[in-house]
């Protein structure tokens, strides 16, 4: 069966609304995950830095996964 009544025009122009606001809302997703993905490159460890190699300031001693790691002005004696 077919739809009674087929004008393309009439129905292009009754969902050019709908249509629009979908497109709107797919470019601000878009645009968050850019933005995002930017964000998450900004914030990431420089090369060969892992998070068991930082080292807390005014800190005397911070232990790791590692192992003991100096802080500022601490001695770690093994």
């Amino acid at each position: 069966m077919s739809a009674p009544q087929t004008n393309i025009e009439k129905q292009e122009r009754r969902h050019r609304p709908a249509l629009g606001g979908m497109t709107i809302a797919a470019g601000f997703a878009a645009l968050l995950f850019v933005g995002w993905i930017l964000w998450v490159f900004a914030a990431g460890n420089t090369p060969g830095e892992s998070e068991a190699e930082r080292v807390v300031p005014d800190a005397e001693a911070v232990e790791t996964l590692d192992g003991p790691v100096a802080g500022e002005g601490a001695a770690v004696t093994e």
